[in-house]
């Protein structure tokens, strides 16, 4: 029997989840269905999809195709010699028991005696976890313990520690060798797959690679300038402002952004602060700097 394309068959990618298998079956099932389609082809086209659902559909069998199914890419043949009087096509129970032959404990050769083989050990499934971090553990990186259930919905807890580079960023993947699920059959555990995700900070946003300030300042500091302590991610550092500033202007820290190979910046975005006119004194002040000035910020 020539190998076929099952993901060819429903028409969808070799990534595809079951929601996208499950949907692209059902249009097909509908298209081919004997009682449907009258054309000549129409039911040995529906036995087709049939048959690479009942693989597809499940994620035992599918892992199986898709390990086994690279010796077939240049489209090998298999008949009875070589599977033990496999003859026609599969229909639903049976392609079950076929792929279970060749991954269980044997199955039968040609002339009816009993031909044992080695069970296969599968390698476990691979896990994938995302791992909420401070700013702070994604700037300096360092070891930190987690603790995640060892399979899918078991209570059944597993400690781990870490080591989180220095500079990562969110989305950002870290591999794990073989901490991943067990295998059922003996074989490698599977790896597991940490997926960053930067939790939101009090101060400082991100920008891609470089970190954003926001610094309240005075109207006076804005005005006369100032000398001021501002923090980074690596500790304060003094900022000097020139006189004149304004609001939404913004003033670079080179190299005090996320490290790493694209090393960004950090910057600070001016934001003038107005006390409030909350007493007489405070009134009567701001109408003095009113009539003092002949000042439109508005030339529009």
């Amino acid at each position: 029997m020539k190998y076929q394309d099952y993901y060819q068959i429903l028409g969808v990618s070799r990534d595809a989840d079951k929601n996208d298998i499950k949907k692209a079956y059902r249009k097909l099932a509908r298209q081919y269905h004997p009682d449907v389609n009258k054309d000549a082809d129409a039911e040995e086209k529906f036995k087709e999809v049939n048959e690479a659902y009942e693989v597809l559909k499940d994620s035992q069998k599918r892992e199986a195709y898709d390990r086994f199914g690279a010796n077939w890419k240049h489209g090998q043949q298999f008949d009875e010699s070589g599977f033990g009087g496999f003859q026609g096509g599969f229909s639903g129970g049976d392609f079950s028991d076929f792929f279970e032959s060749i991954f269980g404990s044997g199955f039968q050769q040609a002339g009816g005696s009993p031909f044992q083989q080695r069970p296969r050990q599968r390698r476990g499934a691979d896990q994938q976890l995302k791992l909420d971090i401070t700013l702070e553990e994604a700037f300096n990186g360092g070891t930190k313990t987690i603790q995640f259930a060892k399979t899918p919905g078991s209570p059944e807890m597993k400690k781990l520690k870490i080591n989180i580079p220095k500079g990562v960023s969110s989305g950002q993947k870290i591999r794990l060798a073989k901490q991943g699920q067990a295998s059922a059959s003996g074989g490698e555990p599977g790896d597991l797959y940490l997926e960053m995700n930067i939790l939101p900070h009090k101060l400082f946003r991100l920008e891609d690679r470089d970190v954003i300030l926001r610094l309240p300042i005075t109207p006076w500091e804005a005005a006369e300038g100032a000398s001021l302590k501002v923090p980074t991610l690596s500790g304060s550092v003094e900022l000097k402002l020139k006189p004149g500033m304004q609001s939404g202007q913004k003033m670079r820290l080179k190299g005090k952004g996320m490290p790493g190979a694209n090393a960004g910046d950090q910057f600070v975005e001016i934001m003038i602060q107005t006390p409030p006119a909350d007493s007489s004194a405070a009134k009567q002040f701001y109408q003095n700097m009113k009539d003092q000035f002949d000042f439109n910020p508005r030339p529009f």
